[in-house]
C-alpha cells in the first residue's frame, strides 16, 4: 500500500514562490504517474501538473503553465511541484495523486494524499 504525505504548503504574497513536496512510503512510485490536483473553497478539484511514470512527460494546466513546476526524484522517492509567481487564486488545498503501477492516460488515479494548504494573499 502506497502513502502519500504533501507538505510545504503556507501562506505567501502575490508574487511569491512555495515548494510543495509529495512524499511516498510503503511502496516505490518510481513506477507510478503522479499528479498534482488543488481544491478551492466552493469549487471542484482541479487538475495542476502530471508527470509520466518515466519522467520523460509532463503535463500543466494552462492556468499554472509558465509559473509552476513538477518534479520527481525517484531516489527519495517524492515529487514535487514549485510554484512560482502566485497568484491569489492560486489559494487551495493542493493535493498529489498517484496511478497503478505502469499506467498512463486511461487509468485513474488512485491512491491520494491528504493535502496541504497554500494560502496566496494579495
Amino acid at each position: 500500500q502506497v502513502l502519500l504525505v504533501e507538505s510545504g504548503g503556507g501562506l505567501v504574497q502575490a508574487g511569491g514562490s512555495l515548494r510543495l513536496s509529495c512524499a511516498a512510503s510503503g511502496r516505490t512510485v518510481s513506477n507510478r504517474a503522479m499528479g498534482w490536483f488543488r481544491q478551492a473553497p466552493g469549487k471542484e478539484r482541479e487538475f495542476v501538473a502530471a508527470i509520466s511514470w518515466s519522467g520523460r512527460i509532463i503535463n500543466y494546466a494552462d492556468s499554472v503553465k509558465g509559473r509552476f513546476t513538477m518534479s520527481r526524484d525517484n531516489a527519495k522517492n517524492t515529487v514535487y511541484l514549485q510554484m512560482n509567481s502566485l497568484k491569489p487564486e492560486d489559494t487551495a488545498v493542493y493535493y498529489c495523486a498517484a496511478k497503478p503501477p505502469y499506467t498512463g492516460n486511461l487509468v485513474d488515479y488512485d491512491v491520494w494524499g491528504q493535502g496541504t494548504q497554500v494560502t496566496v494573499s494579495s
